[in-house]
């Protein structure tokens, strides 16, 4: 089933969702399942599932010289989405990416995708690999997420990259991408940002998952702000419980997000980790409830493949 028609179905009541990370190469796969396994009492009604591109390494050779070498950390997406599937009965969503894609990796892809019987993706132009100080696309690739959302509808209507195909099957995708109350990080203004989040949706995109925030104004103020400039899908709020001391630095770096002073101030006189950690969820807890009382159709959780404080925090929403 469609995101889409998850939340039609709802009724209005708030809906619980989740994003987990394939596991590391080497790893076993029941290490999603027993992550996952604690959050199915509080009937997900679909599971994100998050693709990672190959990253560049260089290994230093008998002779001294430097040899560059692809490597892929957590393979595994699509097989992941379909075990999901056949395992809880629930939809699972792939994240697809223009990093590290041509138009016709792409087309195989989804495909692929079409053939398990998935019919939700969310769509994302994808970061930069660390060697790159901007995202560079791939030859005959997607430069922004907007191309990839216009080539998985044209695969809805039957168009495929080959125009000789005859009798070509439709696909039936419903289109995630992602949404940043405070902005991405290259945009340089919210402004600006919200008007190719409008390209995206003109193109096919049919809902949106917002980047990680927490202050709950920021969501409501973007929301707002959307609606006045026309957008009318569902805007899905992303929330991730601060876990450690460390991430007080880490995600407004790594993500460009704005931490509240209070949130600060509570990490800050905390003696450990643990403390943290029971900091993070407590106000996850609350983001959650005042969120579900205005309405939100689904909050969606960032696992970071941990389930046990996100298990915490829906037992005390759902």
């Amino acid at each position: 089933m469609k995101v889409t028609e998850h939340i039609a179905q709802a009724n209005g009541n708030t809906q619980f969702s989740f994003e987990i990370l394939p596991p590391l190469k080497g790893q076993h796969i029941k290490s999603i399942f027993d992550n996952i396994d604690p959050l199915m009492e509080f009937k997900p009604p679909f599971i994100d599932v998050t693709y990672h591109r190959e990253e560049y390494v260089y290994k230093e050779q008998a002779n001294g010289l430097l040899k560059r070498q692809v490597v892929k950390k957590r393979p595994g997406t699509v097989g992941i989405c379909a075990a999901i599937q056949n395992r809880y009965k629930v939809d699972a969503i792939p994240h697809i990416l223009c990093g590290g894609f041509t138009k016709e990796d792409t087309e195989n892809f989804l495909i692929d995708l079409d053939f398990l019987g998935i019919q939700n993706v969310v769509a994302l132009r994808g970061d930069a690999v660390k060697t790159e100080t901007y995202f560079t696309p791939e030859k005959d690739g997607h430069e922004y997420a907007e191309g990839l959302v216009k080539q998985i509808k044209a695969l809805n209507d039957g168009h495929y990259l080959d125009d000789e195909l005859l009798n070509t099957s439709k696909t039936n995708f419903c289109i995630g991408i992602a949404g940043y109350p405070e902005k991405h990080m290259e945009a340089p203004s919210l402004d600006s940002d919200i008007h190719f989040l409008k390209k995206k949706i003109k193109s096919g995109a049919e809902y949106i998952v917002t980047q990680m925030f927490f202050d709950n104004q920021k969501y409501f103020d973007f929301v707002e702000k959307c609606r006045k400039e026309g957008i009318s899908i569902p805007i899905i709020p992303g929330l991730k419980p601060i876990a450690t001391k460390k991430q007080l630095n880490l995600l407004p770096h790594r993500f460009h997000v704005d931490l509240p002073e209070a949130l600060i101030a509570e990490v800050i006189k905390c003696k450990d980790n643990a403390e943290v950690k029971q900091v993070g969820i407590e106000w996850c807890i609350q983001q959650s409830k005042e969120l579900q009382k205005a309405g939100i159709p689904v909050l969606h959780y960032y696992s970071m493949g941990k389930s046990d404080n996100i298990q915490t925090i829906a037992s005390q929403v759902f």
